[in-house]
């Protein structure tokens, strides 16, 4: 029993070790002096000291997401300084020379510089000082997409945790009012659907990934209502902004038709969007709990 699992865990390591050595892009002589030699380069030399684009550093060693743009600050210190990091996304060790704490990425080990505590430049108190040429720096892409599939607080809720989404608004579309208010909503007259309107970075997730995810989070079979919840306003719709969008939900609806599921999702060119009521943002957040009649079932 124990050789068994000693060679499961050998086995699982190597798995991992390939996985990380695949996804290594091949380093020019000055990067490997940092990022494999744990090297410094010059104060004010990186091509990151100073940018300001919003976006996200990743990995320039195996392109995983580091930073974010929201997070880097002016030190003076002559490198990218960064006050948090994308959670999981970097790991601190000691450094060699038994004082400082080296950061690297948690992916592919790739050095990135180190982390200093107590500088009081930020409230975070925090300074990752990286390397230059450690980042890939990807400039944030904006897009839009607009989803209804039931009650907006579980669908808000879900797709905002996905990696790339910058923001999801609970709100009202494809009805006939103006301005509608909750109330004229769940009368069912008004026309509307209940939904959520996401703005992502398309250099992050892709538009086909966010609608899959969509379809994963809600019941798409379900017509005019989603669990315990019945009427117009909670149909199953994607509202495409672009014909792109619009033939990406109908391939996915297609994809989900083919694997037996008779989908009753519609696909409708976006209206204009009503942002609900500020007691409808961010619900479970400020409630503490989870979905009623969401939650993920893996279709794709």
């Amino acid at each position: 029993m124990k050789k068994r699992f000693i060679l499961i865990i050998g086995t699982l390591f190597l798995i991992i070790m390939t996985s990380h050595s695949q996804n290594k892009r091949e380093l020019t002589p000055a990067e490997r002096r940092v990022i494999i030699d744990k090297g410094t380069e010059a104060p004010f030399t990186g091509k990151y000291n100073n940018n300001k684009e919003a976006g996200t550093y990743h990995c320039k060693q195996c392109n995983a997401p580091l930073y974010k743009s929201s997070d880097k600050f002016d030190s003076g210190c002559g490198w990218p300084s960064f006050d948090d990091e994308i959670k999981g996304a970097v790991t601190r060790k000691r450094d060699t020379d038994g004082q400082r704490v080296e950061i690297i990425c948690s992916n592919c080990e790739g050095h990135l510089g180190h982390v200093f505590l107590g500088e009081q430049f930020t409230k975070k108190n925090t300074r990752h000082c990286v390397n230059s040429i450690s980042l890939e720096f990807i400039p944030l892409k904006r897009e839009r997409a607009i989803f209804a599939g039931g009650c907006f607080w579980g669908v808000e809720h879900l797709i905002e945790q996905q990696w790339g989404v910058i923001s999801a608004v609970s709100g009202y579309t494809g009805g006939k009012l103006k301005n509608p208010t909750y109330e004229q909503v769940c009368s069912g007259l008004s026309g509307h659907a209940e939904a959520v309107e996401v703005v992502y970075d398309a250099n992050q997730i892709s538009y086909q990934k966010l609608a899959q995810f969509f379809m994963e989070i809600h019941d798409p079979t379900q017509v005019d209502r989603q669990g315990p919840d019945i009427g117009t306003q909670y149909r199953s719709e994607i509202f495409y902004i672009d014909d792109e969008q619009r033939k990406v939900a109908l391939d996915i609806i297609k994809r989900l038709t083919q694997k037996g599921f008779d989908v009753a999702t519609r696909v409708t060119k976006a209206q204009e969007f009503y942002k609900a009521e500020s007691y409808h943002q961010d619900y479970y957040v400020k409630k503490g709990s989870q979905p009623y009649c969401h939650s993920y079932v893996k279709r794709f």
